[in-house]
């Protein structure tokens, strides 16, 4: 009825007036009657929109079903992008990622070309043959590169990785690196036992970080059977005191120790930070106090000696720490030892976060702590609880349960290859390793252990 009414007053009500006259006392006029007849014409038009607004007003009501249906689905979907993309941002804002620049790429290339040339000079065989001949075809693949296609640098900054770490296994790696040992040949470890020793520390179970072991140098005379403890004895991050037992059973008993302190107070620049100690000989090597410097504190003559690791943006102060669901405060440096000597393990911005490891060797003649070669490793620190060397091999271990670590992965410095497809169970006694350090002498790993010192027998 609306619709009617509508169009019957869209008439012209002009059209209503006519001509008009009297005749014989009345008034005539004249009506066009097809002015009142129905619009049909118009009826149809409108009804046909309104049709058309119908068809369109039930697509629209789908679509909106539709998106109420799907809505749940692109929540979740934006949530898990959102906790996929967190840990990349986590990288960005602490300044951790790092882009892969050609012209760093390029210079990073000069470098490795001049230590091959070198070592090629002075040993000339037919691994240096190799690796110069590598070189080369990497150098024509990044003059390409740079013409042609940036899309596939980080295939060539994987390539430069090995050859780096190839040239390092090259540079001055003695024949018998893998150790005058018979069980380095055999491989990489099979097994661990059961805790063969537990014992609190005797500095008690409140102090839960820091190192401790058997003294690790073979040759080392007199000191070859003391044992040493090395709490943090401040917020469980730094120390500066070290106790030492002339021997196993005066260890077991709290006996008969003597102790040294390495540096006058918690904060001092040769103070102890993070569980890094092992004693080497007449030494104890840790990570020194806020820097990236490893430090060398002489038992006979008190002396501090220090070296700074190489690489770009070495983590320190808590950094690039050992973690599983927490990190371990300030375990950014972790010194070990092995059958060819000294390491100190911890990452780098350069290698995006991963696990570096360089040897170290004290120069005796000059009194000089010396950093001789370094690998670079693919394996991000912060995915792993703790690491140590064994036989020239990096082992890494991660958080299992409350009563268990495990060894999942491997890096062997003498070829370059990697392993992460291992399942080593370590048992423990508490949530927590602060340290966990293999010893050359007996073959046997010693972990710190939330105030609990363990140690246990490795087999190869």
């Amino acid at each position: 009825m609306w619709l009617l009414l509508l169009l019957l007053s869209s008439v012209d009500s002009k059209g209503l007036r006519g001509q008009w006259l009297r005749r014989n006392s009345s008034c005539v006029c004249t009506v066009n009657s097809t002015l009142w007849s129905f619009p049909v014409v118009k009826y149809e038009h409108v009804d046909e929109q309104i049709e058309s607004c119908e068809v369109s007003w039930k697509v629209l009501q789908q679509q909106v079903n539709l998106s109420s249906q799907s809505l749940p689905q692109m929540q979740l979907s934006i949530r898990n992008i959102t906790a996929r993309l967190e840990p990349h941002r986590y990288l960005h804002h602490r300044g951790l990622y790092s882009s892969l620049a050609l012209p760093q790429l390029v210079q990073e290339l000069t470098q490795l070309e001049t230590d091959v040339g070198s070592i090629h000079t002075q040993l000339d065989n037919k691994k240096t043959q190799k690796l110069s001949e590598e070189a080369d075809k990497l150098r024509a693949y990044v003059e390409r590169l740079q013409t042609t296609d940036v899309i596939n640098m980080k295939s060539v900054k994987e390539k430069l990785r090995y050859l780096k770490n190839s040239s390092e296994a090259c540079r001055t790696i003695p024949r018998d690196f893998r150790g005058q040992d018979r069980h380095c040949l055999k491989g990489l470890i099979t097994n661990i036992s059961e805790p063969v020793t537990t014992k609190v520390s005797p500095h008690g179970k409140t102090y839960t970080s820091g190192s401790w072991g058997k003294q690790a140098q073979a040759d080392s005379g007199g000191e070859s059977d003391s044992y040493w403890v090395q709490p943090l004895l401040s917020s469980h991050i730094w120390g500066n005191t070290l106790r030492v037992y002339g021997n196993y059973e005066d260890f077991l008993a709290s006996v008969r120790h003597k102790d040294f302190s390495v540096a006058p107070s918690y904060s001092h620049a040769n103070a102890v930070e993070g569980p890094s100690a092992v004693l080497y000989g007449e030494a104890l090597y840790y990570h020194c106090y806020r820097s990236a410097d490893i430090c060398r504190y002489d038992l006979k003559s008190n002396a501090v000696k220090r070296v700074t690791l190489p690489g770009s943006g070495v983590g320190f102060n808590n950094k690039f720490p050992y973690c599983y669901y927490d990190c371990r405060a300030n375990s950014d440096v972790d010194l070990e030892a092995d059958e060819t000597g000294l390491w100190a393990i911890y990452a780098t911005t350069g290698n995006h976060g991963n696990l570096v490891a360089s040897r170290l060797v004290w120069d005796n003649d000059a009194e000089q702590l010396n950093v001789t070669q370094t690998w670079e490793t693919r394996l991000f620190k912060k995915a792993a609880s703790n690491a140590f060397m064994a036989c020239g091999v990096l082992y890494a271990t991660r958080y299992v349960d409350t009563d268990r670590e495990e060894v999942f992965y491997a890096f062997d410095t003498a070829t370059g290859k990697e392993d992460n497809s291992l399942a080593i169970p370590l048992e423990k006694v508490a949530k927590e390793v602060a340290s966990l350090s293999y010893n050359p002498t007996n073959k046997q790993l010693y972990m710190y252990n939330d105030g609990y010192l363990l140690a246990y027998q490795v087999y190869f």
